[in-house]
């Protein structure tokens, strides 16, 4: 399955916490494919809320694509060393960054619900470290649903919108110990000398919550949905989303983020800074050739429009790492009529 009708999921209900160290015993919210806690579309239905670009993505998407079955959610994957002290964990939802500090494990994002536990394992095939932290790059379930496995001492950092998110899913919010224990505003830095972390908020785009998470010694940034997947990120439109202001948010990640090599995207391969700079250039030229073609092209001449110099970003096979589906010129296609809904409100 495509792009088309994907939703997330979470469903209320008792869930364990986190000092109790245990996922839940079951999985609590399922998908058309018997897949807990996912479907991933624009936003949380968890909240039960309709939202108008749910009928844009169902129009959107475009040609073959559209038939393609959506692959099953893999399980959590074997970790993956980037730099020393710093790994990926790949699969269950978005990627697991893991970085090790003298005062124990960062982890950034926690997949879907009910994989604490593989976490942790692949964690400790590399360090006996405690998780000391998490950071959450935004509140989709596919990257804070893990959270509630880990000890109520594990220290829980978002942007201050997307504690704001995370308080209206009644499952994260059932939870106090799920729930983050510091935000943030524009900028925070946790730790310091090696251990340093800074913690980035440029603006709205997939949410009005995403963070960038920097690792100055290793040169590392894990951006979250901000960036996943080589190909235009869904956009969250009932948590603050938006494809207008995507584009200037990641401008200013782009030249107000000093000396990064590696960027850890929130779904998919480990990228380069130069691959970040091309991801920023496409989503540009996607608006601003939205704003040109509004009501003179259809969503799919301009995506089709953007091919010839954006190549990477708009290819018409569906990825073989792509959990929810979806090709990215489908993708493109969405996002530009996205952008025609938010210029129509103007």
């Amino acid at each position: 399955m495509s792009d088309r009708g994907v939703w997330i999921r979470m469903s209320s209900g008792p869930n364990s916490a986190r000092s109790h160290k245990a996922p839940p015993s079951r999985a609590e919210g399922f998908g058309p494919d018997g897949h807990e806690g996912v479907h991933m579309s624009c936003r949380l239905v968890a909240r039960r809320r309709l939202l108008p670009a749910i009928v844009v993505v169902g129009l959107a998407v475009a040609g073959a694509a559209a038939q393609q079955q959506r692959p099953r959610i893999p399980p959590t994957g074997t970790i993956k060393k980037i730099r020393d002290d710093l790994y990926v964990i790949p699969g269950a939802g978005g990627n697991t960054t893991v970085f090790v500090t003298q005062g124990g494990v960062v982890l950034v994002d926690t997949k879907l619900p009910n994989n604490g536990e593989a976490i942790l394992n692949q964690v400790r095939s590399v360090t006996d470290k405690p998780v000391s932290t998490i950071v959450n790059t935004h509140s989709h379930p596919d990257h804070v649903g893990s959270n509630e496995y880990f000890p109520a001492s594990v220290d829980v950092v978002t942007h201050e919108n997307t504690r704001k998110w995370m308080a209206a899913n009644p499952r994260v919010a059932s939870n106090p110990a799920a729930m983050p224990d510091r935000t943030f505003t524009d900028r925070m830095t946790l730790g310091s000398g090696d251990d340093r972390i800074d913690l980035y908020y440029f603006g709205a785009g997939h949410t009005n919550g995403d963070a960038f998470v920097v690792f100055p010694v290793p040169r590392a940034m894990a951006a979250g949905d901000m960036f996943a997947w080589k190909m235009a990120p869904l956009i969250d439109p009932m948590a603050g989303g938006s494809v207008l202001a995507l584009p200037d948010s990641l401008e200013k990640a782009l030249n107000g983020i000093p000396n990064v090599d590696t960027v850890i995207e929130g779904h998919g391969d480990v990228n380069t800074w130069e691959g970040f700079r091309d991801y920023v250039q496409f989503n540009r030229a996607l608006v601003d050739a939205a704003k040109a073609g509004m009501g003179r092209k259809t969503a799919e001449e301009i995506a089709a429009g953007l091919k010839p110099k954006f190549p990477v970003f708009t290819k018409e096979e569906l990825l073989t790492d792509m959990e929810y589906g979806g090709t990215p010129l489908s993708r493109a296609v969405i996002n530009v009529n996205v952008a025609f809904q938010e210029l129509g409100k103007r």
